[in-house]
C-alpha cells in the first residue's frame, strides 16, 4: 500500500485527489454504494430504480436511467465526476448532449451545478456511501508500488472458476490482437491465405530478433514466384537467399556459386529486388537460430510441402505438426551454419520447442482468423490444440508462479502474458475479472 495512506483517517484516505472517474463508473455500474436513505446534496430523497447503461461514446456516462427524487420518477441520463465543479471544467453547460441529465453523481460536492432552466442539478455525493474495505482494496490495487502485479498478494485467493474463465477469455483476446497483422497481410494479398500464411510463418521463423527482417523478406516479392520455383529445391533456396541479400559475396564454394547463378536467372525473369543482408542479425544468437539456418529450413519446408495452408487446416494434434515440420535441410546446411564456415555435421531439423512457438504465434492465430472469416465455430478446436502445448517459460510466467498462479499449458501462459501486459501493467484492474472479483467481495 502507498505509505501515504497508512494509519490515516477515512476522509484523507478517500480524498478526491486520489479518486478516478473509472472507479465511480465501477461503483455505480455494480451498485456498490449504500442505498438506504439516499439524499441529494440539498436533502431530496433518492431511490435508484434503474442505474442505466454505461455509455462508452461521447455524452453522459450512463444512459436511460430511472431515478425517483422526492417521489417524482425521472427518466434520463446520469453524469459522473470526481468533483461537482468538473461539470464546468468540462464545459457540459454548453453541450446539449447533457440537457437530459437527471442526476449528477460525484465523489466530492464542491460546487452547485445549474441545469439549463437555472435550477440546481440534483447531485449525489458518493464518498460517504462506500464501504471502507472496498476503498482500501481499490487503493491497494491502483496505487501499489514495486509489485509485479497490483493484486500479487491476493490473486491466489480468486475462485478457480472465475480464474479459469478469465484466462480463456484473455487467450482469445490475445488471438484477436495477433489477428490484426494477419488481416493486414490477407488484405494486401487479396485474401490469398496461402500467401499470407507464408508471410506470417516466415516472420516467426525469424523469432523476435529477426522477425521484422524475415517479414520484409517474405513481402518483398509476389508469392506466385515461390509457387513456380518450389518444385526445385535449388531454385527455391536461391530465391530466398538471393532476396535476403546473402548471394552478393565472392565465394569459391560451388554450392554458393550455383545459388548465385540460379538467383541471377530468377532475378532477371521476375524483376526481383533484394533487400540488404545487413537487416539480419547474427550477434549473440545461438547458431541454430542463425538467419541462414532458418531460411534453409523454410526452403526445405516449402519444397517438401506444396500446400502448407491446406495441410494445417486438417491437422488436429501437436504430433501431426511435429511430423509435418520435420523436414531435412539440404546437405550443405548439415555441415554449415553460414556460407563462409563449416561445422560438425548435424541434421538441423526444427525442434519441437520451435514448432510449439510456430503453433502459438502462427498456426493457431491463422486458424483463428480463417475460421472467423468463414463464420465457423472455432473455440473448441483452438482450445483443444493450444492446451496440448506445454506452457512457455519466461520471466513473467515465473513471477506468476511466485504469486501462486501455475501455468499448466500454452493457453494459460499466453493468457497470463495478456493479463500482465494489457491489464496489470496498465493498472486496468476495474476492467479485469480478477480485480472485479477482489473488489466485489464486499
Amino acid at each position: 500500500v502507498d505509505i501515504r495512506f497508512i494509519d490515516i483517517g477515512i476522509n484523507n484516505f478517500v480524498s478526491s485527489k486520489f479518486m478516478k472517474e473509472d472507479f465511480l463508473y465501477y461503483i455505480w455500474k455494480y451498485n456498490l454504494f449504500a442505498k438506504t436513505n439516499l439524499k441529494t446534496t440539498d436533502n431530496q430523497f433518492i431511490i435508484v430504480e434503474k442505474l442505466g447503461l454505461q455509455n462508452f461514446n461521447a455524452g453522459p456516462d450512463f444512459l436511460n436511467a430511472q431515478i425517483r427524487i422526492d417521489n417524482q420518477l425521472w427518466a434520463g441520463n446520469v453524469e459522473m465526476h470526481v468533483k461537482s465543479s468538473d461539470w464546468y471544467l468540462h464545459e457540459h453547460e454548453k453541450d446539449e448532449n447533457y440537457d437530459a441529465v437527471i442526476l449528477h453523481v460525484v465523489w466530492e460536492h464542491d460546487a452547485v451545478v445549474f441545469s439549463k432552466n437555472n435550477s440546481p442539478l440534483p447531485t449525489l455525493e458518493l464518498q460517504y456511501l462506500i464501504d471502507q474495505s472496498l476503498l482500501k482494496d481499490y487503493q491497494e490495487l491502483l496505487y501499489s508500488k514495486n509489485s509485479f502485479i497490483p493484486c500479487e498478494n491476493q490473486i491466489a485467493t480468486v475462485d478457480d472458476f472465475v480464474l479459469k474463465n478469465w484466462l480463456e477469455r484473455l487467450y482469445f483476446e490475445r488471438l484477436e490482437d495477433k489477428s490484426k497483422l494477419i488481416k493486414s497481410l490477407l488484405k494486401k494479398s487479396n485474401f490469398d491465405f496461402e500467401a499470407a500464411l507464408f508471410q506470417l510463418l516466415t516472420k516467426n521463423f525469424g523469432l523476435k530478433t529477426n522477425g521484422d527482417a524475415f517479414l520484409q523478406l517474405a513481402t518483398s516479392f509476389d508469392f506466385s514466384v515461390l509457387r513456380k520455383t518450389r518444385f526445385e529445391q535449388l531454385k527455391l533456396t536461391a530465391l530466398l537467399f538471393g532476396l535476403a541479400g546473402f548471394l552478393e559475396e565472392d565465394l569459391e564454394e560451388n554450392y554458393y556459386k550455383d545459388l548465385q547463378q540460379e538467383y541471377s536467372y530468377l532475378q532477371h525473369k521476375f524483376s526481383l529486388q533484394s533487400i540488404s543482408k545487413s537487416n539480419f542479425q547474427f550477434f549473440r544468437m545461438r547458431p541454430p537460430n542463425f538467419p541462414t539456418i532458418r531460411i534453409a529450413q523454410l526452403s526445405a519446408l516449402y519444397h517438401q510441402h506444396q500446400n502448407v495452408f491446406s495441410a494445417i487446416l486438417e491437422m488436429k494434434t501437436k504430433e501431426d505438426f511435429y511430423d509435418f515440420f520435420s523436414v531435412e535441410v539440404e546437405d550443405f546446411w548439415k555441415e554449415h551454419y553460414t556460407f563462409e564456415t563449416s561445422s560438425k555435421k548435424s541434421s538441423k531439423k526444427l525442434t519441437k520447442s520451435f514448432v510449439d512457438l510456430l503453433l502459438i504465434n502462427t498456426i493457431l492465430p491463422f486458424k483463428f482468423v480463417y475460421l472467423q472469416h468463414r463464420g465457423e465455430e472455432f473455440e473448441d478446436e483452438i482450445l483443444s490444440l493450444i492446451r496440448q502445448i506445454s506452457s512457455e517459460k519466461n520471466s513473467i510466467i515465473s513471477k506468476f508462479l511466485e504469486t501462486g498462479i501455475t501455468s499448466k499449458n500454452a493457453m494459460e501462459s499466453q493468457a497470463l502474458l495478456q493479463l500482465k501486459n494489457n491489464y496489470c501493467t496498465k493498472k486496468l484492474c476495474l476492467q479485469c475479472a480478477i480485480g472485479n472479483y477482489l473488489l466485489k467481495r464486499y
